[in-house]
């Protein structure tokens, strides 16, 4: 299956699955950005200026398990929904700068739910019963 289809139509039956893709990228990128933000908003001033590394410690190393399991739960939701490799690619990158995972969180989000609102209804397409007109 290649992913350089960005504007490939979903299918009804991928629906659930790509909801739960979502969720889960979602909830991940939400924790990494917190992870991260906490580490240089709290934890790099402390280490550097208070000579305290116990934030860093606390908030480093998940930080950093956390967004290899981001990684793979972005490339899950981006298998599920035909993003290109690009698209993955900024969203990679975006949960190593403070703040962009919230961003990149944000559009991922957006773009999936545009393409799920696409995705045609089961008997959207049957033809509706002509109305009588009581003869």
């Amino acid at each position: 299956m290649s992913m350089s289809l960005d504007t490939a139509p979903l299918e009804p039956e991928d629906v659930p699955g790509i909801r739960t893709a979502l969720l889960l990228y979602r909830i991940i990128a939400w924790g990494v950005g917190i992870l991260l933000a906490v580490l240089v908003l709290v934890g790099m001033p402390l280490k550097y200026f208070g000579g305290n590394d116990a934030v860093v410690v606390a908030t480093g190393v998940p930080h950093g398990w956390l967004y290899m399991v981001l990684l793979i739960a972005a490339y899950n939701l981006g298998r599920r929904v035909k993003w290109p490799w690009g698209r993955l690619i900024l969203i990679a990158l975006g949960g190593t700068v403070p703040f962009m995972s919230f961003v990149a969180e944000h559009y991922a989000t957006k773009d999936v739910k545009a393409r799920l609102a696409a995705v045609p209804q089961p008997g959207a397409h049957e033809a509706l019963p002509e109305p009588s007109d009581g003869h």
